[in-house]
């Protein structure tokens, strides 16, 4: 496991097992069929540097546990910013409460779960001073301005964050992991007459010092790609309207996978009924092409995980196979309910929250297709690259997103950037008009960071290059 940024010892290297056992026995002591303790320390800091000025500097730490007791397919949770064992003990018997009555369990044996090392860090961010954490903000925004003296506004931002669990549970494991991850962006603003346009670029990992090495994460062309994207933005045309062929690149067009199709496959919404794909498992809900897979076991990217916030180990699971659906992310409750098992999908913002089936990084699996061959193939269409925000329908992936860089496709050619393009239609509809699938699978080294019911945590995204049959493009431009 990497050591951890600074000399000093953890908080939670206090915890010994005798400690959980004790806690663990207090957190039954109703009656509950199972409980998991989550110990949580985290160190980060923040750095935004705006027109050349340093605007925020920030440095926070949070400490803490969280108690859940699970009682059939009731959940009783607690948790306390202090770790002496009164306020711990107070927290369990909390959480107890979800469970009335009831013999309390025997003895509670913990061991240690040998993991996986993902996340080797060289040097770890938050051992470096912040002086150098403002000069690489200084190297974006020299680089930005430096592209065209059109870019009038630059602002990078980096946060940086080690953060360390430690998960015991009362069916006898307790697993401990370090969790580097560390975030960049810049946007620019290009200025030409009384157009005005933005770009934006970033990148993130769980890496330390050593991420800004890595191939297209360096200040600098994250500064220059910033720059060129709102360059291009300046003369880009209206977008068309209507339904069209859409090519998707790879890459980012991976968010669309993620929020139309990926929450869809979460076990929670299925266990509930709420999702598109309820008892759709063994049949075919995808183009024959299509094979989605959430992998937590990816070194160093940003939705992997050594360990779920369970206590499971990350895993690699594949979730429609040759569009056929097989099988769903699963926590341990609904785990039970589906007789299936975890699946290291079980996952939490933090100690104040309880984990829930959560994605890691989910992607679409590459074809055979060349890429150009699948542009060459659209007589008229979109080619999306980049993707904005968007508002999705979970129950069903019905979903609206806007692109920050698309073209239109003309004759098996791209030309002509295009400004107001939005694609809107349903996930699992768009899975099923997938025609071509290129053999250019790209991970997003992008920011992501996916929400669901007031929680937030870090998730990767990504596809080969894809052809749609037809999505609507919401445009100002009628064909």
């Amino acid at each position: 496991m990497t050591a951890p940024p600074v000399a000093a010892a953890s908080p939670l290297d206090a915890i010994d097992a005798a400690l959980a056992e004790r806690l663990l026995a207090a957190a039954l002591s109703s009656g509950g069929d199972y409980a998991d303790l989550y110990f949580e320390h985290r160190s980060g800091a923040d750095y935004v540097l705006e027109d050349g000025r340093i605007r925020t500097v920030g440095r926070g730490v949070t400490l803490g546990l969280g108690v859940r007791v699970l009682r059939g397919d009731a959940t009783g949770y607690a948790y306390t910013e202090e770790l002496d064992e009164e306020r711990m003990t107070e927290a369990a018997r909390t959480a107890a409460q979800i469970a009335a009555s009831g013999a309390a369990p025997g003895p509670i044996a913990v061991r240690p779960v040998p993991l996986a090392d993902r996340y080797r860090v060289a040097e770890p961010s938050l051992a470096r001073p912040g002086i150098d954490k403002v000069a690489l903000l200084r190297q974006a925004d020299a680089a930005a301005r430096a592209f065209d003296p059109r870019i009038v506004r630059v602002e990078a931002s980096l946060a940086e964050e080690w953060r360390e669990v430690l998960v015991v549970t009362s069916d006898g494991h307790l697993a401990r992991d370090q969790q580097p991850m560390i975030r960049f962006g810049v946007s620019a603003v290009a200025e030409e007459g009384h157009q005005r346009q933005g770009g934006r670029s970033g990148g993130a990992g769980r890496f330390g010092m050593e991420f800004f090495a890595r191939p297209g994460q360096s200040p600098e062309e994250h500064g220059r790609e910033a720059a060129r994207l709102a360059i291009g933005m300046l003369h880009a045309v209206e977008a068309p309207a209507g339904p069209m062929e859409v090519v998707l690149g790879a890459g980012e067009s991976g968010i669309l996978l993620h929020e139309a199709v990926g929450h869809g496959l979460e076990a929670d919404f299925n266990r509930k009924r709420t999702s598109n794909y309820t008892d759709q498992i063994g049949q075919q809900v995808a183009s024959p092409l299509c094979t989605v897979i959430d992998d937590g076991t990816i070194d160093n990217a940003r939705g992997s995980i050594n360990v779920d916030d369970e206590g499971n180990a990350g895993q690699r699971n594949v979730l429609i196979e040759a569009g056929t659906l097989v099988g769903y992310m699963q926590d341990r409750l609904s785990a039970k309910h589906f007789g299936a098992r975890p699946s290291g999908n079980g996952r939490r913002q933090s100690f104040r929250h309880e984990p829930l089936p959560r994605m890691t990084n989910t992607f679409l699996a590459p074809g055979t297709d060349d890429p150009e061959d699948i542009i060459r193939s659209v007589k008229r269409g979109v080619f999306a690259k980049r993707f904005a925000g968007g508002q999705v329908n979970i129950s069903n992936g019905d979903f609206v997103f806007a692109l920050t860089e698309s073209y239109l496709i003309e004759d098996g050619k791209l030309t002509a950037p295009l400004k107001g393009t939005n694609l809107i239609g349903n996930g699992p509809d768009v899975l099923r008009k997938v025609t071509m699938l290129g053999g250019d699978f790209e991970l997003s080294q992008g920011t992501w960071t996916c929400g669901k019911d007031g929680q937030s945590v870090p998730v990767g995204i990504g596809t080969p290059t894809m052809k749609i049959a037809e999505i609507t493009v919401g445009g100002t431009k009628t064909r």
